[in-house]
């Protein structure tokens, strides 16, 4: 599938990331829109913590949907409202990437399109044809 590389001439991206994904071609490209920490019945919880686990609870059920898990992520954007700990998000992210590494890029924001959203995810996922 996707394949990961951090040169040694960048800084070490550590654990929580890649710095670069490349996808082979034939490879089915699967978008996903951003996702809130709404829950099914459209409540949503009230910390980020909870938010972020109600998050990464969607990708998981929208991947799994087209028959992909956490691994096939290639590319995850996260935006939190400014002013709320970012440490909550991390480890949900990192319990629900059980250690895969996809690029990724991680943005404060003034607000969400709803003020009770504090935290919003989206992915890009690759899968083979085959």
């Amino acid at each position: 599938m996707a394949s990961f590389l951090d040169p040694k001439s960048v800084h070490d991206p550590g654990p929580a990331y890649s710095h670069s994904a490349v996808v082979p071609a034939g490879t089915e490209l699967v978008f996903l829109s951003g996702q809130v920490g709404m829950r099914p019945d459209g409540s949503a919880p009230e910390t980020v913590g909870e938010q972020a686990q109600q998050v990464f609870a969607n990708i998981g059920a929208i991947l799994k949907a087209h028959r992909l898990d956490a691994s096939s992520i290639v590319k995850l954007t996260a935006f939190l409202v400014a002013g709320h700990d970012i440490q909550p998000v991390r480890a949900a992210r990192v319990k629900f990437l059980e250690g895969h590494r996809p690029t990724s890029t991680f943005v404060y924001v003034p607000q969400l399109v709803d003020p009770k959203w504090l935290v919003e995810v989206e992915v890009i996922a690759a899968r083979s044809r085959q």
